[in-house]
């Protein structure tokens, strides 16, 4: 038996290859499936079965693609409801692989149809189990994604269930895989690791100590900062099917004369560069947001744009397809295409361009004193704010800028930060895209700004 844990950083996202005896099962594919089907051609094996162990919200799964690729089955737990071509276990149904099997565990909690897989090897020893958004290591999934259908409160009472009926009782030694890792929003405060034994678990996780029902419902919905946007969108393609990669591959890859970038930049559509931010600050076509490769990058920009509004890319040379294919990631399937020769080009023919002011946290510390009228905006999350942030800062979460920015004044200055630079950027760069015409960044964020000498509160 072979397992093999498919680690995303960029998503904090774990899919999983397991064989045997030449039979394969994926779990929670990505949607570009490309390494799931090379895995499986280099050692000899066939994809059998797709398991799902839930509709995610906060990527596009590649199960239907991976399906028309390999004929294999795409397994879901109980109680789900959806528009593709699956196949719905029961609970304690047991899949065959190769030597090994699968049993389903219908655990809903996270969503309803939530269910992880338990992994019983050739001797008849549970050695495994996936758990999807149900378990994570040091924390549980988000029990709020299914507003109008239930409560939160409902959902973490089914959540305490499955935990304690399902989960608990199994052996200690049993290695946890979860679908995510730290910076994952759907948890509150998922742990660094990426699996653990589920006896670890035990003793560490807050979710899994002797507490009542109403202790855990309370201690499992208690601070879970507002879902994105886009992670109900994410989970209205996965039950319905998103359109084949290849068809959006293939229009956002298209290379786009500087002609066909202007026209498209009239049109309304928005200009995503990929950019490091330190490149971009010093020239990028006006009206584009920057969001880096370096970072969470789909993730952020499916926190700030929508999925549905036309996108034009523009990106360093040799970068294109990792731009494209990470936000398709997400659901950006109107991709129309990328500037061909990079800001480089349009540079080289003359054209208009803006730039954005960073500041050292020493400047940024003259500013507060000699620019009294600045205003300070914090764009970390809530929980970072509360934990220190600049004496004056406004909070402006990156993930609801859109809606907190009517209560900025376009005509304002703002010295903008966040935790250490990345998101400042984004921020900076969406602020002026917006209109906002004094807007400086703040180099090195929050974890520089504490040792300059600005003063912070708590």
């Amino acid at each position: 038996m072979y397992i093999q844990q498919l680690y995303t950083n960029c998503l904090a996202q774990a899919a999983y290859y397991i064989e045997s005896n030449g039979e394969a099962a994926i779990i929670d594919p990505l949607r570009d499936t490309d390494v799931y089907v090379n895995m499986a051609k280099e050692r000899g094996a066939k994809i059998k079965y797709i398991f799902e162990t839930h509709f995610h919200a906060d990527f596009v799964s590649g199960h239907v693609d991976l399906a028309k690729q390999t004929g294999a089955k795409i397994i879901f737990g109980p109680e789900t409801q959806a528009k593709i071509d699956i196949t719905i276990a029961k609970d304690n149904e047991v899949f065959t692989l190769g030597n090994s099997k699968f049993t389903v565990l219908h655990t809903p909690g996270h969503t309803l149809e939530s269910s992880c897989f338990l992994l019983t090897d050739e001797n008849n020893i549970n050695k495994a189990l996936f758990t999807g958004d149900t378990l994570f290591i040091g924390d549980v999934g988000r029990p709020d994604l299914l507003d109008g259908i239930m409560t939160k409160e409902e959902l973490a009472s089914k959540m305490y269930d499955s935990l304690h009926h399902k989960i608990m009782p199994l052996e200690d030694d049993i290695i946890i895989y979860p679908a995510h890792g730290a910076g994952s929003a759907c948890g509150k405060n998922i742990g660094k690791e990426t699996f653990d034994t589920l006896g670890n678990q035990k003793k560490n996780n807050y979710a899994l100590q002797p507490i009542s029902r109403e202790d855990f419902i309370t201690a499992v919905t208690d601070g879970i900062a507002p879902a994105p946007l886009y992670f109900f969108e994410d989970a209205k393609i996965n039950k319905n099917g998103a359109l084949p990669l290849e068809t959006v591959l293939a229009n956002g890859l298209k290379p786009l004369s500087i002609e066909q970038f202007e026209a498209y930049k009239k049109e309304g559509h928005t200009i995503i560069d990929t950019r490091e931010a330190d490149v971009f600050e010093n020239g990028y076509i006006p009206g584009a947001i920057n969001v880096g490769l370096s970072g969470q990058f789909a993730i952020w920009a499916a926190n700030i744009i929508s999925l549905h509004h036309p996108i034009i890319i523009v990106c360093e040379n040799g970068k294109e397809n990792e731009s494209v294919t990470r936000l398709t990631r997400v659901g950006f399937d109107n991709i129309q295409g990328y500037l061909e020769g990079g800001f480089e080009h349009w540079l080289a023919n003359e054209k208009r361009y803006d730039m954005v002011i960073s500041i050292t946290p020493e400047e940024f510390s003259l500013d507060i004193k000699h620019s009294p009228n600045a205003e300070i905006v914090d764009v970390r999350k809530e929980s970072e704010y509360n934990n220190g942030h600049v004496k004056g800062s406004k909070l402006v979460t990156l993930a609801d800028i859109n809606n907190q920015i009517k209560e900025l004044d376009p005509n304002k200055e703002y010295l903008v930060y966040c935790g250490g630079g990345y998101r400042s950027m984004i921020a900076s760069s969406f602020l002026k895209s917006k209109g906002f015409k004094f807007v400086k960044n703040v180099y090195g964020g929050f974890a520089q700004i504490k040792d300059s000498g600005v003063e912070i509160e708590n």
